[in-house]
């Protein structure tokens, strides 16, 4: 992993972490669920900030690698997690 990701990605897990704790009390408290929503709406955001830093990483990376490469099955194979990843970022909730 790129030194400058994995230390931005292990700062905003840890956000997470507090976040999900944070979250847990919350539901334990019985707080007001317009609060809980907020909060649980934060997570979701700090898991979406993880996963753009994830993506960079692997398109930095795994992706750049395959696509440099003089093997043809390593650029089909990137194309495929390319499209996969399309796939599923698009199919939410279905």
């Amino acid at each position: 992993m790129i030194v400058d990701i994995k230390k931005r990605a292990v700062h905003r897990y840890k956000i997470i972490d507090g976040q999900i704790k944070g979250l847990q009390k919350m539901i334990d408290d019985e707080e007001y669920c317009m609060d809980i929503i907020t909060q649980s709406l934060a997570i979701q955001k700090s898991l979406a900030s993880l996963n753009k830093l994830i993506l960079e990483n692997h398109l930095r990376t795994h992706i750049t690698e395959m696509m440099e490469s003089k093997d043809s099955s390593q650029h089909q194979k990137a194309l495929a997690e390319l499209l996969k990843l399309y796939e599923l970022h698009n199919i939410k909730g279905k």
